[in-house]
């Protein structure tokens, strides 16, 4: 049985993250749908906190009751066609930056790293967590991504940190999950580069776990499951021997988190000025985006494991 629903905000504001329960595969799909530019707004970090608020009721619940639906896997994508998350809200940080407004900054940075530890720790149960990205994952969408416990990437999705690019570093988790999957020197490499990558090329690297063909997506996330769901102690074992060798602690996010709001309250007029063109043709590339984008959530059906496999790498 599948059950859609849709987080509640107690504004008129657009619906801007559906979840859809997938009983039948024990996956909670949280999906994405931008209404204009695609970054990481305050009201869709609200919602995202309050869906892991949901998730994490239900596991709890379950751990004590031993009955009824949980969870095993949880799965983050974006409706919005071409697109994951193009990153942090460009326009708040330029107008708390320039009101010099560090409560404000502080709160946004920790919004960010609270719904990403909670998605690095599992929720503090043996939930896997995937991202499934279709389209540009760039800075703190990337990060996003990069704080699941798999990252399926169909071939044309391409990622990058662009903040180096105006004075500034991606302070949301970046190096540190970055550096749990490749290492340290490469990591610092990749994001002070400036550079966008392909889903290959991070393969390559060992920072995506699947590189899969062009609208193979959601099957591949169903192949991953099946493979996974009848030996998921196994792979659940190998996450927390993996965290115990390369953890990534709450107290490492925060202490990065004060660095980049320091760091944003220093930033020049210049730095401030190419930020602003970056909005500018933000803005002029998303203008005029369906407000209400097509669900792109798969109605998949049961396969056996190895009928279809796209995927580079098990």
């Amino acid at each position: 049985m599948n059950q859609t629903t849709y987080v509640s905000n107690k504004s008129d504001r657009p619906q801007q993250l559906n979840i859809r329960h997938d009983h039948e595969y024990q996956a909670v799909w949280a999906e994405m749908s931008f209404t204009g530019r695609p970054s990481m707004s305050m009201d869709i970090l609200n919602d995202l906190a309050a869906a892991q608020d949901e998730i994490s009721a239900l596991c709890r619940s379950n751990a004590i009751n031993r009955s009824g639906y949980c969870p095993r896997f949880q799965v983050l994508s974006c409706a919005t066609p071409g697109v994951f998350s193009l990153g942090g809200d460009l326009a708040f940080f330029l107008e708390t930056i320039r009101k010099q407004d560090r409560p404000a900054l502080m709160q946004y940075a920790t919004t960010c790293i609270d719904i990403l530890y909670k998605s690095v720790s599992g929720y503090g149960s043996d939930l896997t967590t995937i991202a499934l990205v279709q389209g540009e994952a760039l800075g703190g969408g990337f990060e996003a991504a990069l704080s699941c416990n798999v990252i399926i990437a169909e071939r044309d999705a391409t990622f990058g940190f662009p903040e180096t690019l105006f004075g500034m570093f991606p302070g949301m988790g970046a190096f540190s999950l970055l550096a749990r999957r490749i290492t340290p020197a490469m990591a610092k490499r990749l994001i002070e580069s400036g550079n966008v990558y392909t889903a290959d090329e991070l393969y390559e690297m060992g920072v995506i776990d699947r590189v899969v063909a062009n609208g193979d997506g959601s099957r591949s996330v169903y192949d991953l499951i099946r493979e996974r769901r009848n030996r998921i102690t196994g792979f659940h074992g190998l996450e927390r021997a993996m965290a115990e060798v390369n953890p990534v602690s709450y107290e490492e996010l925060s202490n990065i988190v004060t660095i980049w709001v320091d760091t944003a309250l220093k930033l020049s007029d210049k730095s401030l000025r190419l930020m602003e063109y970056l909005l500018d043709a933000q803005n002029k590339r998303w203008e005029g985006v369906d407000e209400k984008p097509v669900a792109r959530l798969p109605q998949i059906a049961a396969q056996s494991p190895g009928e279809h496999t796209t995927s580079s790498a098990a």
